[in-house]
């Protein structure tokens, strides 16, 4: 597509409404809600696909916990995570264990045919994190996810999770996505959002904030994809207006400022990265029309 196509096409997506969904607490850090349930959760989380698969390595796991230590303390929660990130799991529960006592709300996901085979890998989860009851969780990529979402409803009765979900990547089974937020008692969705991939705009993200499905972004930098055409530019004049100082921030300010968006879960293995991450809990939201034209800048780029 040309961009002068792409640009005139970006013009006339739906856009949200100009309400802000983030609201301040304590120490002014931006919260969306869980809708289900009416808690609210800082809008940046934390992902760890790729950043936290480290093995066994001491100095890995070290450095690890420092981002994790980092993460908390610049007063983020939602750590999420998934069997599918190879040892991510295993070097999470590592990390918490050395920085105890922060306030963690933990997420992960199942990645398995079969209930049996479900169950274990969510028992192993459980093991790994060390955690009980876990926050939420999650069918992985809609992998036999009417098998898993019974099983889940199972343990939200028991006590054994708080919050159950469905998640999808890449742009992938929308429809049946959309099906599935339509007909089925989730609280969770996750799903790709950033001010690239903006399809969710048109049918996910008006279903959540209908159906009261609380959304995770994931992906919110396009696997750093998005820094590319601004990786030797400066932030432009506009991002003052809404307290950005790195274009990191104003990615992730993009994504969690759509109404429907409960936090996004950028992931990275530098500190300084996490900081920068973490400063798009602090200051002013864009609303639609600063949306609008943040998307547009950059299509121009």
């Amino acid at each position: 597509m040309k961009r002068r196509d792409f640009l005139r096409q970006l013009s006339v997506l739906p856009l949200a409404p100009g309400v802000v969904a983030a609201t301040y607490g304590l120490e002014g850090v931006a919260s969306g809600v869980i809708p289900s349930s009416g808690e609210r959760l800082p809008v940046i989380g934390m992902g760890s696909w790729l950043t936290f698969d480290v093995g066994t390595s001491s100095h890995g796991r070290a450095s690890r916990t420092k981002v994790l230590k980092t993460f908390f303390d610049n007063g983020g929660t939602l750590v999420d995570s998934s069997p599918m990130y190879g040892s991510s799991e295993a070097v999470i529960g590592h990390c918490l264990k050395q920085i105890e006592g922060e306030q963690l709300f933990s997420a992960t996901k199942v990645w398995t045919p079969g209930r049996w085979l479900g169950v274990k890998q969510m028992e192993r989860s459980v093991s790994l994190w060390h955690e009980l009851p876990m926050d939420l969780l999650q069918v992985h990529n809609l992998l036999d996810w009417k098998t898993h979402l019974k099983t889940l409803r199972s343990w939200k009765e028991e006590g054994r999770v708080r919050y159950i979900g469905v998640t999808t990547s890449h742009g992938r089974r929308h429809d049946a996505l959309a099906e599935i937020m339509r007909t089925e008692p989730i609280d969770f969705v996750q799903l790709t959002y950033n001010i690239v991939d903006r399809e969710a705009e048109q049918t996910l993200l008006p279903i959540a904030l209908d159906k009261g499905i609380a959304v995770i972004a994931n992906r919110p930098f396009k696997h750093s994809l998005l820094f590319d055409p601004v990786r030797h530019l400066p932030v432009p004049g506009w991002a003052r207006d809404i307290d950005c100082d790195n274009w990191a921030q104003i990615f992730l300010k993009f994504a969690v400022s759509h109404p429907a968006v409960t936090c996004a879960v950028p992931a990275t293995s530098r500190v300084d990265h996490m900081q920068e991450n973490m400063g798009a809990l602090k200051g002013t939201m864009p609303n639609a029309a600063q949306r609008l034209a943040m998307a547009v800048h950059y299509a121009s780029l």
